[in-house]
This record gives structure tokens, sequence and C-alpha cells, in this order.
């Protein structure tokens, strides 16, 4: 069954290029932190650079938030090294500050569910996992479409917020702005505010 909402995230211990070496990554060794899993099709192509890169610039924000992102490819761990000793002005990478896991045998993709139909590739899934290791959030993009880094950052900001407050998150909440509290009161105070 695929990765869902509410249920633990499935894990996995596969090689990864980490700071330009080889290493194995396990994804329940991230427990205590909040993880975003993110996949995409294939390296050397068109989208998956620009947001591997947007990803990777925006890293030191996701660790501020006690958060570690992690990138799947069904791509080797050594087309993902050449794919980071590429510059960047050619389609390549650069240095990336997370690591880049391999899934040759499509199992990652397959217990994630984003593999596309004739499971060649993995569409641009996005995966929020908990400290715990349960899957609170998932976006599943389809090949051409590119995400939003800065929607990622802010359903990481929405999850802290509603552990730390107890309070949920309304649509395009961000941090310093209303949230309310789940029960008919708390919903009615915030709705009475909100038409305003």
């Amino acid at each position: 069954m695929a990765a869902r909402v509410g249920q633990p995230a499935p894990d996995f211990t596969a090689t990864a290029v980490v700071d330009g070496q080889f290493k194995q990554v396990t994804l329940s060794d991230y427990r205590g932190k909040n993880v975003v899993l993110f996949f995409w099709p294939l390296d050397f192509t068109f989208v998956c650079p620009t947001e591997i890169v947007a990803f990777s610039d925006a890293s030191a924000k996701f660790a501020e938030r006690n958060t570690q992102l992690l990138g799947v490819s069904i791509d080797s761990h050594y087309t993902h090294l050449a794919w980071t000793k590429t510059p960047r002005a050619e389609g390549g990478l650069g240095q990336i500050a997370f690591p880049l896991v391999a899934d040759l045998t499509k199992e990652i993709s397959r217990n994630y569910g984003v593999l596309t139909a004739d499971g060649s590739v993995a569409y641009r899934g996005l995966f929020l996992i908990d400290k715990q290791g349960t899957v609170r959030h998932l976006l599943i993009n389809d090949l051409p479409l590119g995400r939003s880094v800065d929607e990622a950052l802010r359903m990481v900001d929405a999850l802290t917020h509603f552990e730390t407050h107890g309070e949920v998150c309304p649509a395009n909440w961000k941090p310093g702005a209303k949230s309310m509290k789940a029960d008919p009161t708390g919903a009615k105070t915030y709705f009475a505010e909100w038409g305003k």
C-alpha cells in the first residue's frame, strides 16, 4: 500500500550522495526531526534541477525548523554524483545541501505511490513526515509541474504551529496569522473576525 496521510511513513535504507560521498541513508534515523521527502523523475532533465537547487538554496530555512530534506529519484548514486559535478549553468546541480537518494529498484517510489502508470519514473511527490515518522502532508504533481519551496516551508510551519499551540491553520495561513481552535466555540470566534 502506498504512503498515506496519518499513517507511518514507509521506512527505507538506500545509498545516497551526501557532500560528494556515497553514504547509506535510513529514513527512521531522522526521527525527532520533521522530514520533507521529495521525488523527482530523472536526473539530467529540465524541471528537476530547478526544484532540487531551490530546495538546496532554502536548506538553512528547513534546518531552522528542525526539518531534514531528502531527495529521491530512480537514478543511481553514480548518476546523482555526476549531476552534482555538472555546473548549474549547464543544467547540473553543483553542491547540494541534502542527501540525494538512489532508488534503482524503484521500491521507495513504489512504497510512496509515486511511480507513473508505466512504472518508468516517479511523479513529483512531496511528503511531510513528522518527528514520530507519520506522514502529515503529501502532494503529487504531474511531470511538467514544478513544486513550490515556499509552500513546503509553509506546511512545515503550519504543522509546527498546530503541534505547539493545538490550533488548526486555515487556508493561506502563514506564521503570525490567526489560527483557530478546532472546536465549535473556537471556530465561531475565528469566523466572527474572518468576514471583517
